[in-house]
This record gives C-alpha cells, sequence and structure tokens, in this order.
C-alpha cells in the first residue's frame, strides 16, 4: 500500500503564490488524514545529484524536482503533486497500486500531475538512474531544457509502453492512467474537462517557463477557443517568423 503521505517541492525561497494556496488547500481538503511534507532547502540535499545541483545553481527552480521527487518518493513512499495541481476528490483510491503515474497530451508520462509509490519500489529507482545519467548543462554550459514528460516518456516507451487508449495500463508494475485522471485540460483550448473518473487538475503555472512563452500559450489559447486551430496556429506561425523563432 501507498502511505497517506503527499509530498511537495518548493526550492528558490520565493513566497507561495496564491494559486500554490489555494491548491495546498484542496489536499488538506480532501485528504484530511494525509501527513502533507513540504520539501526544500532546509531538508532536502540538492546537491546528491548532478543534474538537479546544476539546475538549482542555474535558478532553474522547475527542474530541481525532476529528480527531487522521484528520490523523495523512492526513500519514503507515498504521492507527489506540484504546487498547482488542485485536488478534486480523496486520493485514497490510488493507494493500492504499487506505482501509478498519469499522462498529458498525446499520452506524455508526466509526474508533475501527481504520481505515487511505495517506498522502495524499483520503478521509480529506475526512472532515478535516468537522471543519473544526465546533466543539466551541456558542454557549452546552455542548459538543457528538455521537458521532464519527454524524458519520462522515453522512458517508459523503452519498457514498452505504446499509449493508454483511453484506458489505465500497466507497464512494468506501475499503472499509466489517461489524461483525464489527472489532466482534464485540453492545451489547445484551455477548456476544462471533468468526468467521473477526474482526480485533479494540473494548472500548469509553469515555474520554468518564462513570462514570454507563458504569455504565448495564453494568447494561443484564446485565439484557439474564439478562432478555431487553423487560424490559431497561422497565427503562431507568422508570431514566430517575425520573432525570428521557430514554432
Amino acid at each position: 500500500m501507498i502511505p497517506k503521505i503527499i509530498h511537495y517541492c518548493w526550492f528558490g525561497g520565493k513566497p507561495m503564490s496564491r494559486l500554490g494556496e489555494k491548491c495546498l488547500a484542496s489536499w488538506k481538503k480532501y485528504c484530511p488524514d494525509y501527513e502533507i511534507v513540504r520539501w526544500d532547502e532546509s531538508n532536502y540535499d540538492v546537491s546528491k545529484n548532478v543534474y538537479m545541483k546544476q539546475a538549482y545553481d542555474a535558478g532553474k527552480w522547475g527542474f530541481v524536482p525532476d529528480y527531487a521527487r522521484l528520490d523523495i518518493v523512492y526513500n519514503n513512499g507515498g504521492i507527489y503533486l506540484d504546487t498547482d495541481v488542485e485536488l478534486l476528490r480523496p486520493l485514497d483510491a490510488l493507494l493500492g497500486y504499487g506505482c501509478f503515474v498519469g499522462t498529458e497530451e498525446n499520452d506524455l508520462v508526466a509526474l508533475g500531475l501527481g504520481f505515487g509509490a511505495e517506498k522502495g519500489n524499483r520503478i521509480v529507482l529506475d526512472m532515478m538512474k535516468e537522471y543519473e545519467e544526465r546533466a543539466f548543462l551541456r558542454p557549452d554550459g546552455t542548459p538543457d531544457l528538455t521537458p521532464s514528460p519527454v524524458i519520462q516518456s522515453a522512458f517508459f516507451s523503452k519498457n514498452g509502453f505504446t499509449g493508454c487508449d483511453g484506458e489505465p495500463v500497466e507497464v512494468c508494475g506501475c499503472t499509466v492512467f489517461p489524461k483525464r485522471f489527472f489532466n482534464p485540460t485540453d492545451m489547445n483550448s484551455g477548456r476544462i474537462d471533468v468526468t467521473p473518473d477526474t482526480f485533479s487538475i494540473h494548472h500548469y503555472a509553469a515555474r520554468c517557463a518564462t513570462p514570454a512563452n507563458r504569455f504565448r500559450g495564453k494568447v494561443y489559447q484564446t485565439l484557439y477557443r474564439f478562432f478555431g486551430e487553423r487560424f490559431a496556429d497561422g497565427a503562431r506561425r507568422v508570431f514566430g517568423k517575425r520573432t525570428g523563432k521557430k514554432k
């Protein structure tokens, strides 16, 4: 059984946002008998992994938990949630799984949506090893900003995952849930489609994204919602050309 512990990371020392406070309140509301543990510089050693330490030293706080959350869940058991995850119902139904993860668009496995495991779970250990073979800084000193879902999805694909096809599937002892369980948001339109299966909403605060990229994302969603995908994609291509950036 997964223990009744919710872990979250907050590195960098900045005050929690109003969204973060709202999300933490939802954890207490729906999981009142769970221990909620905050991990930060006071109780976690970010130097234990090269990728994590380099991300921390670069001030890329959104990348620091990519390894830390795996390490924390492996050594303690429990459920990890990003601070922009709002719960909609209790998590007790997930405690019977040895390990579970969620997916976002295109069946990308994303641990930030929420994942859980028993202490010492082998799949979590194997995911940790993926980061032990990576560095955050490239040889030229520039950061590798590959999003964690790309790394995690490659790991699950290597172990036989080909998609959920609408239903939970088991991969090497880990249950992979379709996006409606932990991520009911349409990333194009921004619409949220909650179903009876939905446990939570990931609000994508995107600490690792620049303000400009967050703004572009909001503009694209607005155009998509009111004018459709074709118009929004055309506007994004034009904007990319004018700024000298690729789509």
